[in-house]
């Protein structure tokens, strides 16, 4: 089935023949009126830098099982994405601020979504791990992964008091943790690769997942130091989709980091009019030199990416949570 939304309208006009000698000419007009497109084709090219597209609908099977599907959340200047695997589990990484809890929550039902299999809080800021223990408290939850960095704040202990209550334990998250290693399907961590950082961001969890050919990576707010580390440690960064390192900040997304990765599409989870100007210009600079097209979530609301292992198709769904 093809991921659009379409209206088509028909028209059948009435045509008069004429008969001339022993030839016979049947004049039909069929008009067609395509109608709003929602879905982006990522095989075309697109210079989509918070602004126009070119729609051209992918044919992507909608089966559940056969795809990836990737929800970056509205959840204004936070963080939350919710990542539907091809093998039936289910992985979110973050839950946005403390008062985005319900939003996230209620997003996830409507999704079906009853257990998590894997649960990442990528670091202890509240408007990534804000909204966990609402999400803990809700939902069944396999594994919970969280970086071996601690916090003092009153939303860091609320996670840790709803984890303790449901008897849970966490894993801890660091580079190199292959957390799904299936036929088709691999999942890992990248970062964080060193032990010790003055910036709570680069702390950061950054996530890979791979479904056959196509690849994303979420990096948290992994900033420039973490970039390096990465890069210094040998992993293929190459992927398809990119979910911009803290909100779009002049911080992250090194030039050297950009190019590793080298993505068809980025996401930049961000909050409009928000007080710290993200996404920097110098970032979006960066993004524009190198032809990147950018989907912020200020500006298109919900996303969803889904991947069918050798496609991916983009539906933009409308400011529907802040």
């Amino acid at each position: 089935m093809q991921i659009r939304s379409e209206n088509i309208i028909k028209r059948k006009i009435n045509c008069k023949f004429i008969l001339i000698s022993l030839m016979t000419i049947f004049l039909l007009f069929l008009i067609g009126c395509g109608g709003p497109n929602n879905s982006i084709n990522t095989n075309q090219s697109s210079n989509l830098i918070g602004g126009t597209v070119d729609p051209d609908p992918n044919q992507i099977s909608e089966t559940g099982d056969l795809n990836l599907k990737v929800h970056f959340l509205d959840v204004g200047q936070a963080d939350a994405i919710l990542i539907q695997l091809p093998n039936s589990q289910t992985m979110l990484i973050d839950a946005g601020n403390n008062d985005d809890g319900t939003i996230v929550v209620a997003y996830l039902k409507q999704q079906g979504v009853q257990t998590i299999d894997y649960l990442i809080g990528t670091h202890p800021h509240e408007d990534h791990i804000g909204g966990l223990d609402n999400v803990i408290r809700n939902f069944n939850i396999s594994q919970i992964y969280l970086p071996k960095i601690t916090n003092t704040t009153k939303t860091y202990e609320d996670v840790l008091l709803a984890i303790k209550a449901k008897g849970l334990k966490i894993t801890t998250a660091q580079a190199g943790k292959k957390i799904i290693d299936q036929n088709n399907l691999q999942a890992d961590f990248v970062a964080p690769v060193g032990s010790k950082y003055e910036s709570l961001n680069n702390w950061s969890v950054v996530t890979k997942v791979q479904y056959e050919d196509t690849t994303f990576i979420f990096a948290g707010d992994a900033e420039a130091e973490a970039e390096v580390e990465m890069l210094a440690s040998g992993v293929s960064l190459k992927a398809d989709v990119l979910k911009i390192g803290h909100h779009g900040s002049r911080t992250s997304s090194s030039m050297p980091f950009l190019k590793a990765v080298s993505p068809m599409y980025t996401v930049i989870s961000v909050g409009k009019g928000n007080d710290y100007g993200h996404p920097h210009p110098e970032t979006l600079s960066k993004l524009s030199q190198l032809g990147i097209p950018v989907y912020r979530t200020d500006l298109f609301g919900n996303l969803e990416f889904i991947s069918d292992g050798q496609n991916i198709a983009i539906k933009t769904m409308g400011k529907q949570m802040k």
